[in-house]
């Protein structure tokens, strides 16, 4: 039988839920740093292979022709939907994610759980281990013909249509910005539902978390972790321009953080507060 409070306020499951994350977290990422960067070194692998599963997929049929066009469309959706996967297999190996840290960090500053350092920490450290995930997977691919013919066309013209953002000037760098709140909106959204308890079957939460992927996919959303990962595959491949894609990155990550750190997690945090702070016993 629930209790007024918690008809009232019926996401404090979730808001404690993050907290304990965040001591998790905020411990691995201060005395155990370097294996904290191992977790999110895995993030940005899973992300790197199920990436290029994903332009493999959209390759393959758009080299098939029927009645008289391809079968591109049907593609970019079986494509999406095997990139939505690549959020379940990070969650599942308990790897660390930026993206859903941006929420989880801001659920703890406004509940006072941690600091501006510790958070800029906990983000900083998790963004480079999701860099160097991705430049490992980058490094492999160089050696290997995975990515040459189809695939990588593929993954060279989602690298134009990006950094084409930055280079439109003002109404591309805002319309770069809205996707990327857009984006960490629906990744953090997922992650909601994932921690309030509600859902308890793993199959749920794996589809919910492979359809807010498949959503930001097929949208064209834009993701500052994928995009640091295509961006370092293409580039080592064939090159790029790297002061475009460092302000694609720059412009993703703030909005990523609005979507999912204000949107989500401040949002959540406030409409969830009944004025205990969910300190911890014996601090209240």
């Amino acid at each position: 039988m629930t209790t007024p409070t918690e008809r009232l306020f019926p996401g404090r499951h979730f808001i404690s839920t993050v907290l304990e994350l965040l001591e998790t977290k905020t411990a691995m990422s201060g005395t155990m740093a370097r294996r904290y960067l191992q977790r999110a070194a895995m993030a940005g692998i899973i992300a790197g292979v199920v990436y290029v599963a994903n332009f493999a997929v959209v390759a393959a049929f758009d080299s098939v022709e029927v009645g008289g066009g391809s079968l591109a469309p049907l593609g970019k959706i079986l494509g999406a939907f095997i990139f939505g996967w690549a959020l379940v297999f990070i969650y599942y190996s308990r790897s660390e994610l930026l993206t859903s840290n941006m929420m989880i960090v801001s659920i703890g500053a406004y509940h006072h759980r941690t600091s501006p350092g510790r958070v800029l920490r906990i983000l900083g450290l998790c963004f480079l281990g999701n860099t160097l995930g991705g430049l490992l997977v980058a490094v492999l691919l160089r050696f290997s013909s995975l990515t040459s013919g189809a695939t990588g066309e593929q993954m060279g013209l989602a690298v134009e249509h990006k950094l084409a953002y930055v280079s439109d000037g003002a109404a591309g760098w805002g319309d770069l910005f809205v996707r990327a709140v857009l984006c960490n909106l629906m990744i953090n959204l997922a992650m909601l539902l994932v921690y309030n308890g509600l859902i308890k079957d793993d199959l749920t939460k794996s589809l919910v978390m492979v359809v807010a992927v498949f959503l930001f996919a097929m949208m064209g959303l834009e993701h500052s972790v994928a995009n640091t990962v295509l961006f370092l595959q293409v580039g080592l491949a064939e090159g790029l321009h790297a002061g475009l894609a460092a302000a694609n990155v720059g412009i993703t990550l703030v909005g990523n953080f609005v979507g999912g750190g204000l949107l989500i997690g401040l949002y959540y945090a406030y409409v969830n507060d009944d004025g205990s702070r969910l300190a911890p016993d014996g601090e209240r």
